[in-house]
C-alpha cells in the first residue's frame, strides 16, 4: 500500500546550452541530482575563504534519510522499451527517484546532437509521469489514479515542468492529476534578464529564446496574462495549487563562474549569477477572494550552479526535504503598523522619499545553516518605500511576505518532544532618506537599523485532532535561547493558525512599529 507523503520524485535537470554540455548530462546517471559539495560561503566577501561543510548530495541524502532509491536495472531506465522491473517486482517501488534524461537524444553520445524545443520536454515529462505511476501502482498494488508524484526540478526544468502543467496541449490531463507538489532551484519563472534587458526572442541560438517573456508566453499559455502583466511568472490556481508549489532562491552572484563570470556581470545585483531573485517565484490569484496568492518561497546565499550552487547545498536539501516531508508550515509576514522620521524630517514627511529593507534569517536551533536567509548585503531583502507603508496602507503596501517554512518533527533529536523551535532574525534597515530627491545625511548611519531582534517560537501540534496548539515565544533582548510566553492564535481559513507578535515596543526617531504575523497549518496531514 502507498505509504504518503513518499510518493515518486521526478527530477528535472536545468538548461544545457552546447553539444558539449548535453553530452555531459548525457553520460550522468543522475544528470547532477548526484553532485554534492565540501564549502559554503559564510561571507559574501570573496576574500575570506570559504567553510567546510560536507554535503553528500541530495539523491544520496533522501536513500540514506528517506529510504529512496533510483530505478535503473541492468543498465536500463524505465523508458528504455526493453526495461524490465527487478527480480521479484512487478514496478517500481513509491520511493523511487526517477531521472527525466530529456537530453539523451539532444547529445552526439545517444543521439543526433540537436536539441529539441521546451515543448517536446513538456510531452515527455507528461508521459513520463504516467509511466511511473503505472509501475508504481504495479509494485504497490494500487489503481494508477492513486498514485502521486513530486517534480523536483532546477533552472529551465521548472518551466518543463510548467509547461506540462499549464499548457494542455502539452500533457495528458491524467498526468497532470498525479502531481502532488513541485519544488524549483533557481527556476527563471520570470525569465532571464542580462544587462536589465529581457533575452531577446530572435536570439534562437540554442535554445537561448527559451527565456524570452514572449516565447514563454507561448508555451506557458500565458499570452492574455502577459499582456496585462508583461509578467510570466503566474501560476493559475485552476491549473496547479500555488500552496502546493515551493521557490527555492539563491542570491550568490559572485561564485557563478559561467561563461568565464559574464553571465554574473549582466546579470547584475540581486541575482544567482543568472536569475535574478524577483524572477525566481510564482504567483497566483484567488478569484474568490479577489487576492493575489504567492508561492512558498525560501532564500540561500547560494549560486545558481557550481561548487557553491543550489542544489548542491544542505539549505536546499534542508527545504526540499521538509516541503515534501513535513509536519507543519509556517507563512512569515510582517505588518507594518508605523514608521517614524528622523524629528527633523517630520516637517517635511510629505516630500520624503526613502527605501526600507526588511531582512530575515530564518534558522533551526543549532545548525550552521538557515532555512531561509534574506539580507541586505546579498540583495536579497523585502523592500516597500515610504509611500507604500505610509500613503497606501489601504492596499496592503504595508504587508510584507518575508519567506515560508516547513518543519518536521523528524529533523529533532528527540523523539520525546513533541515541540517545533525555530529562530527568526528579523531586522529593518535604515534608509537612505531624501527630500526632493535631495540625499538627506543626517541624524543615521549608512547600513544600521530601525529594528533588529530575534524571535523565538515554540509549537507543538495538539495530541489529537481538534485538539489545541501550545505556542511559545520570546524576543532574545527579552531572554535568550528559549521560548517562554505563551501566544494565543486565531484559526482562519482552511483551519491554519494566525499568530500575532508585537515587536518590542519602542517610540524612538525614527524607528518602526508593527507585528510579525504567522500562519500556521498542519502539512502532509
Amino acid at each position: 500500500m502507498l505509504q504518503a507523503p513518499f510518493h515518486p520524485i521526478i527530477y528535472v535537470r536545468g538548461y544545457a546550452m552546447s553539444e558539449g554540455e548535453r553530452n555531459d548530462t548525457a553520460a550522468d546517471p543522475f544528470c547532477g541530482f548526484n553532485l554534492g559539495s565540501t564549502i559554503y560561503r559564510a561571507s559574501t566577501d570573496k576574500r575570506e575563504p570559504p567553510k567546510k561543510f560536507v554535503f553528500e548530495s541530495p539523491l544520496l541524502r533522501l536513500a540514506a534519510e528517506f529510504g529512496y532509491g533510483d530505478v535503473y536495472e541492468n543498465g536500463l531506465d524505465i523508458m528504455d522499451a526493453d526495461w524490465q522491473p527487478r527480480a521479484g517486482n512487478a514496478g517500481i517501488p513509491a520511493r523511487s527517484v526517477v531521472i527525466y534524461r530529456y537530453y539523451d537524444d539532444g547529445s552526439t553520445l545517444l543521439g543526433e546532437g540537436k536539441a529539441r524545443n521546451i515543448e517536446d520536454y513538456s510531452r515527455g515529462l507528461s508521459a513520463l509521469v504516467r509511466r511511473v505511476c503505472a509501475l508504481v501502482a504495479a509494485q504497490e498494488g494500487v489503481p494508477e489514479a492513486e498514485v502521486r508524484c513530486y517534480l523536483v526540478a532546477h533552472s529551465m526544468g521548472g518551466l518543463v515542468v510548467r509547461g506540462f502543467l499549464q499548457n494542455p496541449a502539452l500533457g495528458e490531463a491524467a498526468a497532470r492529476r498525479a502531481v502532488n507538489k513541485v519544488f524549483t532551484y533557481a527556476t527563471p519563472h520570470n525569465g532571464i534578464q542580462l544587462a536589465g534587458f529581457q533575452v531577446p526572442s530572435w536570439l534562437t541560438l540554442n535554445d537561448i529564446d527559451n527565456f524570452n517573456h514572449r516565447r514563454m508566453a507561448g508555451y506557458l499559455n500565458l499570452q492574455a496574462v502577459y499582456d496585462k502583466f508583461r509578467r510570466v511568472d503566474f501560476l493559475p490556481e485552476a491549473v496547479f495549487p500555488i500552496d502546493r508549489v515551493f521557490c527555492m532562491v539563491g542570491t550568490n552572484r559572485a561564485d557563478y563562474e559561467a561563461g568565464m563570470g559574464l553571465s554574473r556581470a549582466f546579470a547584475g545585483n540581486g541575482s544567482d549569477g543568472l536569475v535574478r531573485v524577483d524572477n525566481a517565484s510564482v504567483w497566483g490569484l484567488d478569484a474568490r477572494l479577489n487576492i493575489t496568492k504567492t508561492a512558498a518561497t525560501a532564500y540561500c546565499y547560494r549560486a545558481h550552479s557550481g561548487f557553491f550552487g543550489i542544489v548542491n547545498s544542505e539549505e536546499a536539501y534542508q527545504n526540499l526535504s521538509r516541503f515534501l516531508f513535513g509536519d507543519v508550515r509556517v507563512d512569515i509576514w510582517l505588518q507594518v503598523d508605523e514608521v517614524r522620521l528622523p524629528e527633523a524630517l517630520e516637517a517635511q514627511a510629505a516630500e520624503v522619499e526613502a527605501l526600507y529593507q526588511f531582512e530575515l534569517l530564518a534558522r533551526p536551533r543549532g545548525k550552521r545553516w538557515f532555512l531561509s536567509r534574506r539580507t541586505a548585503e546579498e540583495d536579497s531583502p523585502a523592500c516597500r518605500t515610504h509611500q507604500q507603508l505610509t500613503r497606501q496602507q489601504d492596499t496592503g503596501g504595508n504587508l510584507i511576505y518575508l519567506s515560508t517554512v516547513f518543519l518536521a518533527n523528524r529533523a529533532k533529536v528527540s523523539t520525546q518532544d513533541r515541540t517545533l523551535a525555530y529562530a527568526m532574525d528579523l531586522g529593518v534597515r535604515v534608509p537612505d532618506y531624501q527630500i526632493n530627491k535631495r540625499f538627506w545625511p543626517d541624524q543615521h548611519f549608512e547600513g544600521s537599523h530601525l529594528f533588529r531582534d530575534s524571535l523565538l517560537i515554540s509549537l507543538e501540534p495538539p495530541i489529537n485532532e481538534g485538539g489545541d496548539w501550545q505556542i511559545k515565544h520570546n524576543w532574545e533582548s527579552e531572554r535568550v535561547g528559549v521560548a517562554t510566553r505563551a501566544l494565543s492564535y486565531e484559526t482562519v481559513k482552511g483551519g491554519a493558525l494566525q499568530i500575532e507578535v508585537a515587536l518590542p515596543a519602542g517610540h524612538s526617531k525614527p524607528g518602526v512599529s508593527g507585528k510579525v504575523l504567522l500562519i500556521v497549518s498542519a502539512w502532509n496531514t
